[in-house]
């Protein structure tokens, strides 16, 4: 099968398109022909540092859209020909390839009303935000969030769930993207690149501050994350933890790490499970049109080593597929 392949650890300009063997299911596994796959962070990330599973020439891709080609032994949830999505296990073969394997039981389907490239949108960054608001946030309606990256994957689909808990949104993001992340639901965008962000939140917030935050830039944003909680306040971290000080919790001010597809490692079925639950969670908002994927950029799978550069520069407004079907 073609297939684009990593043949040591480097960087994404290192890949190419080569052929290898198509997968077979193992125990409880499905082998997934592939329609549609999205790009994200980690998969440049991975590329540079690798895994100790891996075996080379290795395939990278996490979020995978697809139709159901072969069943495993012990697997009575899936038939050939059901349409599915999945994020897959980041120290096994991936989605950058006409076929993957994924276990059965991390899958979840896709409604007739949704694309393929909608589904394929949505694992890695949509049920990041959706982990952390629901979750581990457990957003209320009557909460301000500042919900951070708002033009970027995690940040866009983190304004519109909490937009559809009915929570005002205070979000960050440059000048050109101020409208995007108003017209999916953010109340207050503050330009980050020329505002004082913490001084702009207080001011908002009427010297409060924020029941919830989504940290998804850095450990920087972190610590100003912390800086504004208000009482009581949530902190959810998916790209960097703050810098623990006394001073960190006071107020009774709580910090979460979301790391979702970490299930797949850990020996917790039932939080292995909750990665398919989240997904037909996540996917049924798509399907009522509460939640837009922000699909910009539609590539083909020669052009995934040049969309994985762009998302280097962490410029990217909302998500890159690659079509591969």
């Amino acid at each position: 099968m073609k297939a684009l392949l990593l043949d040591s650890i480097g960087p994404v300009g290192n890949l190419r398109i080569g052929e290898i063997p198509v997968p077979e299911p193992g125990n409880g596994e499905i082998r997934v022909k592939v329609n549609t796959v999205s790009l994200n962070p980690v998969d440049y990330k991975l590329a540079g540092r690798g895994h100790e599973n891996w075996t080379w020439p290795h395939v990278l891709g996490l979020d995978v859209a697809g139709v159901v080609d072969a069943v495993g032994a012990g697997d009575d949830q899936w038939s050939i020909g059901d349409r599915v999505f999945y994020h897959g296990d980041l120290s096994k073969p991936g989605g950058y390839a006409e076929y993957a394997i994924t276990t059965a039981h991390t899958t979840a389907r896709i409604p007739d009303e949704v694309s393929f490239k909608e589904a394929a949108a949505i694992p890695c960054a949509g049920l990041t935000a959706y982990e952390a608001v629901v979750r581990r946030l457990n957003v209320q309606p009557d909460h301000i969030v500042w919900m951070q990256g708002g033009a970027g994957g995690v940040g866009g689909f983190g304004i519109q769930i909490c937009a559809n808990i009915g929570a005002t949104v205070i979000t960050t993001t440059s000048a050109r993207n101020t409208e995007l992340v108003k017209s999916l639901g953010a109340t207050h965008a503050i330009d980050y690149t020329s505002e004082d962000v913490v001084a702009r939140i207080m001011e908002i917030t009427g010297g409060r501050g924020v029941d919830r935050v989504l940290s998804a830039v850095d450990v920087t944003t972190s610590d100003q994350g912390v800086e504004v909680l208000a009482f009581r306040g949530g902190i959810a971290c998916v790209a960097g933890l703050p810098t623990f000080r006394e001073t960190t919790f006071e107020g009774a001010k709580s910090v979460h790490q979301v790391a979702y597809g970490g299930a797949h490692s850990s020996s917790n079925r039932a939080a292995q499970v909750d990665l398919a639950k989240m997904a037909d969670e996540m996917i049924a908002l798509v399907a009522a049109k509460k939640i837009d994927t922000m699909i910009t950029q539609v590539i083909g799978l020669d052009d995934i080593p040049d969309g994985l550069a762009q998302l280097e520069t962490r410029h990217v407004r909302g998500k890159i597929v690659a079509e591969l079907s």
